[in-house]
């Protein structure tokens, strides 16, 4: 079986043997989670149903989850298992079935679906759990010596839900093993793999430590693709199964190096096939490089590739071919289109990712060799972890990469200093992070969520729950902030980027700001509510008042929002797609997919159209309808989006329509006027328009007109005639300083006469030195050469005080250098003198110092360096 049929076989196999609804995998990002960076198990975007704060769609699922772990990212390649992308297949069961059927049903699925030998499958068990051994024991042709009772068979992390798990490990023969008599389940070496692990969550361990039984046991279960596929694909390792032997050959063809020939060479190789793998689909989930959070490990993960490439001696970009392997994997894999849909967009990604790097590598190259060459010139033989840890932390350099430079110079690297910056900053991080956590999902369990309502004309509701620091508190008082749940609201929730809406709850005893409102992945709407004055408590009676101005300033937004994206589509090409947007009452951002800024005169297309469509007065239809029929009649969904089977479309009838649950105008001419404020880059690909309307477009428009008015004053004439008196003035001005210029090198050329009249000679070198009336280092520059043109043998050395700092320049004539002339060491000596630094080739040479009065005695110690060049 190919990894793509395992994957087919085993969610068809829970969906329609087993009665599981069969969910399509989560995106990387998680959801309502703070406390995740990506997902990294399959029960991750489950949690809420585990704790029972939220009810899952069904009490049965399948699941098929994409999965990123990046903390143990350096073994990558270096085992057969390790990866930083994965696929962990799962069944789980909320409060449904439990030991009795996830056991055997596991049993079933391996040894007659997958048809695994029966003989060579053996399980783990805690030494406690009697029931489940027993189970094991009665399964068909399982034989009973092969469960082994491990201590650490069981699942908790603190308190909270937890139990004993089961694991099943199949044989690989003594061959795969490391040959000692003690080798057994639990081993180091790969004989015994790990192909599933079953979790029975049975008891709610308190802070006490006590172990309660759960009124509601659960299953929790996690089987690795890329292991399974190993196991029926007879490979050694994951990486020469389907799922991605092809990235590897890939790989070898480009580098022209042969798989299995060099260890080392394999490594490089399985790092790359992985690292692509991953990169590929978490830009598909919609994660760009950034230099932070999830986007910054995409950017490690894209790096580290590119260095392995590197080792592998493939110099030019790479990449975008390694891409299109990966998509031939998956091509024709359920949950997998987005990523043959996106290929174009994730090479682009990558390809401008891979050519930023390549800069960033060649600077963090010439920071390294300039800091070797000092170390050789010291007698040095260490590199400093901090200075590693610079080209690291600012240039992506990874110090293996450091290591290896500097190994070929005899320089050691002192990885320790390394790793205590590296612990550092992740202490710092990890530091920052527990400072900015929060649980998101509030328990619910007491609340009846299905009998709460959406109602725009609501004015009145009823307070059915306070969610505070992540708990359901009966009251609050003033000065208390909290998440409030109303058996009805007329706030709109933040989504689909429109910001929630803002006003005031008030009740008999109470006076609450409403800042925003939000909806939890069930769909129930909370308000982010701060006590003004008084008290609120649930079963509270408040009045709800929307701040009207401010919704109806969002629905002009968010309505040209999708005008401006449908004007894009037309002005830029249907190549625009979005990336990301913000609407706020104030202004509203949009971000799309685009490979170049867009030019001036496209930005002013687009907002002309724009405002034709606003003053053509047309209604907004508002519909519901399949997402069949709303695709069909040409509707924009969102990427990454989730929609229903019924969805509200939102168009401006034959200009815009898209898939939108947000606010809008009831008419496209409420909007009023439209103006583009701004047009930037902020991610490979993707660029940000930033615009305004309404009353804030109007503002902005009388701003300039007084702008436009000040400037026509100061010019002296009407606002019509501004640019024309401007491009006067700058010609004006032009001419001026073409003529200031030109006495400016008049005066060069008197005082470098003047000099001329104060030769030394030493020999027959002429020697030239004096301080220099100018105002810049180009001036004193261009003194010099004018001085040192008339010297045959000749030596000028020139000082001036700029911007009340020290200038000097030394320049020599071919033929003072032939008698042993070196202007950069001579200039050397002058600039320490004054504090500063400097240096340069042996016929020209220049510096820079802070303290004026003692330009006297580096002056004299030119002259002493000049005669001391001579004799030798």
């Amino acid at each position: 079986m190919t990894g793509n049929e395992l994957r087919e076989a085993y969610l068809r196999f829970f969906a329609e043997k087993k009665g599981h609804l069969r969910m399509p995998s989560f995106s990387l990002i998680p959801e309502n989670d703070p406390t995740l960076l990506l997902i990294g198990a399959g029960m991750a975007p489950l949690k809420p149903f585990f704790t029972g704060k939220m009810k899952p769609p069904r009490t049965r699922i399948a699941t098929c989850q994409r999965c990123v772990r990046t903390g143990d990212i350096e073994n990558v390649g270096r085992t057969a298992r390790h990866q930083t992308y994965f696929e962990m297949l799962g069944n789980f069961s909320f409060g449904d079935y439990f030991k009795e059927k996830a056991i055997p049903w596991a049993w079933e699925f391996l040894t007659e679906v997958v048809e695994l030998p029966k003989e060579k499958l053996l399980v783990t068990s805690y030494p406690k759990d009697d029931e489940a051994a027993e189970i094991w024991r009665r399964q068909p042709g399982f034989d009973p010596s092969h469960i082994v009772k491990l201590d650490d068979n069981f699942w908790e992390i603190g308190p909270g839900p937890c139990g004993p798990d089961s694991e099943i490990y199949i044989d690989l023969g003594e061959e795969r093993g490391c040959g000692e008599p003690t080798c057994a389940v639990g081993c180091d070496c790969d004989r015994y793999l790990e192909i599933w692990n079953l979790v029975f969550t049975q008891y709610d361990r308190t802070e006490e430590g006590e172990y309660k039984p759960l009124a509601n046991k659960n299953i929790d279960t996690g089987c690795g693709l890329e292991r399974l596929a190993s196991v029926v694909q007879g490979k050694r390792t994951n990486f020469e199964t389907d799922l991605l032997y092809p990235i590897i050959e890939y790989a070898a063809s480009v580098s022209g190096v042969s798989y299995g020939a060099d260890p080392q060479k394999d490594v490089s190789m399985k790092v790359i096939a992985d690292h692509a793998r991953s990169m590929a689909i978490m830009i598909m989930d919609g994660i760009l490089p950034a230099n932070e959070g999830r986007g910054y490990v995409l950017r490690r993960i894209v790096r580290r590739a590119i260095r392995h490439g590197r080792l592998l001696g493939i110099t030019q970009n790479f990449l975008t071919g390694a891409v299109d392997a990966v998509v031939r994997i998956y091509e024709g894999a359920s949950d997998f289109s987005a990523l043959v849909e996106r290929q174009d967009y994730i090479k682009k990604v990558i390809r401008l990712e891979e050519e930023r790097f390549q800069s960033t590598l060649s600077q963090g190259m010439e920071m390294l060799d300039q800091h070797i060459a000092e170390l050789e010139a010291s007698g040095k033989k260490e590199l400093s972890g901090a200075f590693a840890f610079k080209l690291y932390d600012t240039y992506g350099f990874p110090w293996e990469l450091t290591e290896e430079i500097v190994h070929e110079k005899g320089i050691t690297l002192n990885k320790a200093d390394f790793d205590a910056a590296m612990k550092e900053q992740r202490e710092r991080a990890r530091a920052a992070r527990q400072e900015n956590q929060r649980v998101d999902v509030p328990d619910l369990r007491g609340i009846d969520v299905s009998a709460l309502r959406q109602d725009d004309s609501a004015v009145r509701a009823k307070v059915v729950g306070i969610w505070h620091d992540g708990r359901l508190v009966q009251e609050l008082t003033d000065g208390e902030e909290a998440g409030i749940i109303l058996d009805v609201t007329s706030f709109y929730a933040e989504g689909g980027g429109q910001v929630g809406d803002i006003g005031l709850l008030s009740s008999e005893l109470g006076r609450i700001r409403v800042s925003n409102a939000k909806k939890l992945p069930d769909g129930t709407v909370y308000h982010i509510a701060y006590v003004e004055e008084g008290m609120i408590r649930v079963g509270d009676s408040v009045d709800i008042a929307i701040d009207r101005a401010k919704k109806l300033a969002s629905a002009r937004n968010h309505t040209a929002t999708h005008l401006l994206q449908a004007a894009l589509k037309r002005v830029v090409g249907e190549q625009v797609n979005q990336a990301g947007s913000l609407v706020t009452p104030e202004r509203l951002r949009f971000d799309f997919s685009n490979f170049e800024p867009v030019s001036p005169q496209q930005l002013e297309d687009v907002e002309e159209l724009v405002n034709e469509v606003i003053l053509r007065g047309q209604d907004v239809k508002i519909e519901q309808m399949k997402q069949d029929e709303a695709k069909k009649r040409g509707a924009m969904a969102l990427f990454g989006e989730k929609y229903g089977d019924i969805v509200r479309v939102v168009s401006v009838p034959g200009f815009s329509m898209e898939l939108c649950g947000g606010n809008h105008v009831a008419n496209a001419g409420q909007i009023g006027m439209f103006k583009i404020v701004s047009e930037t880059g902020v991610a490979a690909g993707v660029r940000r328009i930033e615009a305004i309307t309404g009353q804030a477009a109007l503002e902005f428009a009388c701003q300039r007109m007084r702008s436009l008015d000040e400037a026509a004053a100061l010019l002296k004439c009407q606002s019509a005639d501004v640019v024309a008196r401007l491009e006067s003035v700058l010609a004006e001005q032009k001419t001026m300083q073409r003529e200031i210029d030109e006495v400016r090198k008049l005066k060069e050329k008197a005082d470098a006469k003047k000099l001329l009249m104060a030769v030394q000679t030493y020999g027959d070198v002429q020697v030239i030195g004096g301080r220099a009336n100018v105002t810049s280092m180009e001036e004193l520059r261009n003194m010099a050469d004018l001085t040192c043109d008339k010297l045959e043998n000749g030596v000028v050395v020139l000082a001036a005080v700029i911007d009340e700092k020290v200038s000097f320049v030394v320049k020599a004539s071919k033929g003072a250098v032939t008698k042993g002339i070196h202007a950069g060491k001579i200039i050397k000596e002058m600039a320490s003198l004054v504090g500063g630094g400097g240096g340069g080739r042996p016929e020209m040479a220049q510096a820079g110092g802070r303290i004026v009065e003692n330009i006297p005695q580096a002056m004299e110690k030119a002259q002493e360096m000049i005669q001391s060049q001579l004799k030798q």
